[in-house]
């Protein structure tokens, strides 16, 4: 069982082998086909045609000429064999071919191809011409070369040539050709030919145009178009430049131009062909460029010249000058030069353009120039004193900065300061300074022109020398001077005011002074440049004031009181009173004294003397007093009568008047004896009573004196009358 399926193939493969034989003894080869004839119409094939074989289904065709064979299977006759060499010999054979396989070769006929069409090289030299021109074909004779527009229209232009190379000429420009041509053999036969077209170049433009913008520096070129142009070049050929543009249009524009340049332009169309010959070239003058260079100067003052090189294609030229504050002036002129007005202070700016006919140049480099700073102005002191000189003025224009200068012919004092004020310091006292205010800028420097003027400082302080006061309490005050014509003031200032006096000289009076003042002596020197500083003070003292009045009071019978009102400036006070019987004196700082010893009844003088805290003494007052009477002694009562008493006494020295007091519970009982008596009554006194009793002499200005001892008695009652009369003792005065 297991070699049953092994058998089983042994036998299907034996019965596929048996069917083949079979059928192969059952089929036959085709017949073999007969050349009817074999020719060559294109260089590189052969065509043969034969009769049709029954029972082909395709052919052989097989080409052989010595080195190769080329075979190709075609379907039925005619065919070609293709792939061959122009101008060659070949051996043509054939079979047909089926299903039962391929018959034998036909016999051979022999073909030869004809010659290779020639490898065309066409060129328009000119706007009229085509050239031709080829390389040589084997085995030709000749070449047949034909042209006709390529758009069929006119004529057809035929040449036959040996040569290799022809050119037609009177053509149109710019037209569209078809050229043909084909080599010859020996015997006539045409071979392939050679067909492609050719456009002639087109002829140059004409009626050029050429329209220049001065501001941009461009140039527009126009034209008529011509035939057969595709593109259109311009050339623009100036100095060492060469710009251009292209163009499928009739125009173009050309930029970046250069100014002050002559440009030559052309204009040339190009199609497939090549292109035309330029056209006659057209002058173009650009505008000039704007002067570089230029030379700015300011001469003289006042005076802006302006000058610059000449430039190429300039015909003339205007200069702009424009000043900071939007001023602007203009000169037009052929030559190199501009002159202008200027002021100072001012940055101009200015512009140089030159002309011709295409226009203005373009805007060159923009030059500045700055004038030199104003000088300063309205120059005044407003403050001069004898060290220090302050002086305004009003802003300079263009200045930034203000240079003062003073000179007093040896020395120079120096201030720089950005406003337009500066304080000259450390000056000379009474100098006559020349002053100069400069204005600077850092552009231009300093303005050297400024004019100067002169101020004198103030007059130097004077120096007091001495300070006197005579026996009128008139006070000299005597300085030293350096001013020349000088006018000084002394002021003596105090608590009580101002005193001054004045003179041209060295010395002068004060007068007037109050007494007990203390004053600061000062002198000013002053000139028509102004006052110098005080000088140095010095003190004065003015004797202390005598009181206004000044009283002696008797105290006791050996005691007074010096009194007075306060003197000013006065400190203490010595108060002396003296006679001949001799001199008492007191020394206080109060305004009133105690002087003892004073024996009465005698002529005494009274001084004062008033004396300052430093020293400083006045005699105030004279003025004689008279002590007063003495108390009269021994007073006593008596009685008198039944209601009266008698005061008895003994009076001192000298004629006196007295006057005498009882003083009781019950009133006061006064009596006045005349001056030749020394003793007085007093009637209707009560009795019973206490009485005081005093005696006191009365001075001439009739003020009784109240200093005298008093006595207290006891006046009894005897029924309605007085009774005794009963001393008691003593009672101060008081």
């Amino acid at each position: 069982m297991a070699g049953g399926p092994e058998k089983c193939l042994s036998l299907i493969g034996f019965c596929l082998i048996c069917l083949k034989m079979v059928t192969s003894k059952s089929l036959s080869a085709p017949e073999i086909p007969t050349i009817d004839q074999a020719y060559s119409k294109i260089s590189n094939s052969i065509t043969v045609e034969w009769a049709t074989v029954p029972g082909a289904t395709s052919y052989l065709l097989t080409a052989e000429d010595g080195d190769t064979v080329i075979e190709t299977m075609v379907a039925n006759s005619p065919g070609t064999v293709t792939g061959l060499k122009a101008a060659t010999l070949y051996q043509i054979t054939i079979r047909s071919i089926s299903a039962a396989g391929r018959s034998q070769a036909s016999p051979p006929k022999q073909a030869k191809t004809v010659l290779a069409a020639p490898v065309l090289e066409v060129s328009s030299p000119s706007p009229d011409a085509i050239h031709v021109q080829w390389e040589a074909v084997y085995m030709a004779s000749g070449f047949s070369v034909s042209i006709m527009r390529a758009n069929g229209l006119g004529r057809i232009w035929k040449e036959n040539t040996t040569n290799t190379s022809l050119t037609f000429s009177s053509l149109d420009a710019g037209t569209l050709y078809t050229i043909k041509a084909y080599a010859w053999n020996a015997n006539g036969i045409p071979g392939d030919d050679s067909t492609c077209n050719q456009r002639t170049s087109p002829h140059a433009p004409a009626n050029i145009q050429v329209s220049f913008d001065s501001g941009t520096l461009k140039v527009t070129i126009s034209w008529t178009p011509t035939e057969g142009a595709f593109n259109y070049t311009v050339m623009a050929s100036g100095g060492s430049s060469e710009l251009s543009c292209s163009t499928s249009f009739s125009s173009c524009t050309i930029s970046s131009l250069q100014c002050g340049t002559e440009y030559l332009i052309s204009v040339l169309a190009s199609n497939d062909a090549g292109s035309s010959k330029s056209t006659s070239a057209v002058s173009l003058k650009t505008v000039a460029c704007a002067p570089g260079r230029v030379t700015i100067q300011e001469d003289p003052h006042g005076h802006l010249s302006v000058a610059w090189p000449n430039v190429q294609l300039g015909d003339y030229y205007v200069a702009f000058v424009k000043s900071d504050d939007g001023l602007e002036v203009h000169c037009n002129t052929s030559l190199t030069q501009c002159n202008f007005l200027s002021e100072c202070g001012f940055t101009y700016f200015i512009s140089i353009f030159a002309y011709n006919k295409a226009g203005q140049s373009p805007l060159g480099d923009v030059f500045n120039y700055t004038t030199a700073p104003c000088c300063p102005s309205d120059i005044h002191p407003v403050f001069v004193s004898d060290d220090r000189i302050e002086i305004v003025w009003s802003p300079a224009r263009g200045a930034e900065l203000y240079e003062t200068k003073a000179i007093d012919g040896y020395n120079v004092v120096e201030c720089n300061d950005t406003t337009p004020a500066c304080t000259l310091s450390a000056l000379e006292c009474n100098t006559k300074y020349k002053i100069t205010v400069y204005s600077f800028s850092e552009v231009r420097g300093s303005n050297m022109s400024c004019t100067s003027q002169f101020i004198t400082t103030a007059p130097c302080s004077p120096e007091i020398k001495n300070v006197s006061k005579d026996a009128f309490s008139v006070i000299n005050v005597h300085w030293r001077s350096t001013n020349d014509d000088a006018t000084y003031t002394v002021t003596a200032q105090g608590e009580k005011g101002l005193y001054r006096c004045s003179s041209t000289g060295e010395s002068c009076t004060l007068a007037g002074l109050p007494c007990g003042s203390a004053f600061s002596i000062t002198a000013v020197a002053e000139t028509q440049a102004g006052r110098s500083l005080p000088s140095f003070s010095v003190p004065l003292e003015m004797a202390p004031c005598c009181p206004a009045s000044l009283t002696v009071t008797q105290v006791t019978q050996s005691v007074i009181n010096v009194s007075w009102t306060l003197g000013t400036g006065a400190q203490t006070y010595v108060a002396v009173l003296e006679s001949q019987a001799g001199r008492s004196k007191c020394h206080t700082h109060e305004n009133h004294c105690l002087l003892g010893c004073i024996r009465c009844g005698i002529n005494y003088t009274v001084a004062l003397k008033a004396i300052s805290a430093t020293g400083l003494t006045v005699d105030c007052a004279f003025q004689s007093y008279s002590s007063s009477i003495c108390c009269p002694l021994g007073v006593k009562l008596y009685r008198l009568g039944p209601n009266g008493i008698r005061i008895y006494w003994q009076a001192s020295r000298g004629s006196a008047n007295y006057s005498t007091d009882l003083y009781g519970s019950k009133g006061i009982f006064t009596c006045a004896p005349s001056s030749s008596f020394s003793f007085c009554d007093v009637t209707e006194i009560p009795c019973g009573d206490v009485y005081t009793v005093m005696v006191s002499p009365v001075a001439e200005t009739g003020l009784k004196l109240t200093f005298c001892p008093k006595k207290i008695y006891s006046v009894t009652c005897s029924g309605s009358t007085l009774g005794m009369v009963i001393y008691r003792g003593k009672r101060n005065a008081g």
